[in-house]
């Protein structure tokens, strides 16, 4: 039997993306031969796609689609390990595939929508790749008028709804979003937790020290509101038009906002950062 060097371990392990011990056991099982180990490796293409679903995949891009008359959209996130990857044009492409699929079919369970062909292509896809791909999260917004923007880098996706109004309003609304990223849509739809955890972070800044309870009381309630007022929507300056708050730029057109969704690639997602030198000793010593 050949001897199996460091040297083909690295380089199986580059050309495969796979964990040193199995990289090595697969050269042991090809007497050394480092592209008759890819191509057994490649035989078992279901297993690895497997293994790579414990991957975090953090990276990749989101889409939309709206219909023509502006009456739904559909936003969706796909996620791949890297940014490379979420570049690469096999990967674009599945990405469309699950979108049109999503709004055809007006799916937004992920288990359901991915059940049958679609997981098929995605473990092909996996395999060819070799990255974990992951198919995060599809919202529906239905009703009253929709328009939609995408970032130019395809990280972040809005769908903004409103009732009057055009498409194109909504869309300049949606892109407005995009960029400003409100956390809702006006003051009264803040979240009591969020509101109460403000307060606490108010009360605790260095002016608020040695003050009556009266003026800090009264401090605290000036700050709540320049809080709401920069987190809402309707209440931000415009960023085509910044003499006019988005809400009125609605309210001029004979429309308000309804809701909206706001998905960029990653968010909520922790990132373990891996060393390198830790995993190999780690599968060396489980190897023992």
């Amino acid at each position: 039997m050949a001897a199996i060097s460091a040297s083909m371990v690295k380089e199986l392990r580059e050309r495969t993306s796979l964990g040193m011990m199995e990289c090595k056991k697969a050269l042991k099982e090809a007497d050394g031969d480092i592209e008759l180990a890819i191509e057994n490796l490649r035989k078992a293409s279901g297993l690895k796609a497997a293994k790579k679903a414990d991957r975090t995949a953090a990276d990749g891009v989101v889409a939309i689609r709206v219909a023509d008359d502006n009456s739904y959209g559909i936003v969706v996130e796909v996620n791949s390990e890297t940014d490379f990857v979420a570049r690469d044009e096999g990967f674009l492409g599945f990405v469309g595939v699950v979108a049109d699929k999503a709004f055809a079919d007006k799916q937004t369970d992920v288990a359901a929508l991915m059940s049958g062909e679609l997981e098929n292509t995605r473990e092909a896809l996996v395999q060819k790749i070799g990255e974990n791909i992951s198919v995060r999260r599809v919202q529906l917004v239905e009703g009253g008028v929709v328009g939609a923007y995408v970032h130019s880098n395809n990280r972040i996706a809005v769908l903004a709804q409103l009732e009057g109004g055009s498409g194109e309003l909504a869309k300049d609304i949606a892109m407005h979003i995009a960029a400003v990223n409100p956390q809702v849509v006006s003051g009264d739809d803040m979240p009591e937790d969020v509101v109460a955890k403000e307060k606490d972070i108010i009360k605790a800044q260095p002016d608020m020290a040695g003050k009556p309870d009266e003026i800090v009381e009264k401090m605290m309630v000036g700050r709540i509101k320049k809080f709401l007022k920069e987190n809402s929507l309707i209440e931000q300056p415009f960023v085509k038009n910044p003499e006019l708050t988005v809400g009125q730029l609605a309210k001029d057109a004979g429309a308000s906002v309804s809701a909206f969704t706001r998905f960029e690639v990653g968010e909520g997602i922790e990132v373990d950062n891996v060393d390198f030198a830790a995993e190999v000793a780690a599968q060396v010593e489980a190897a023992k």
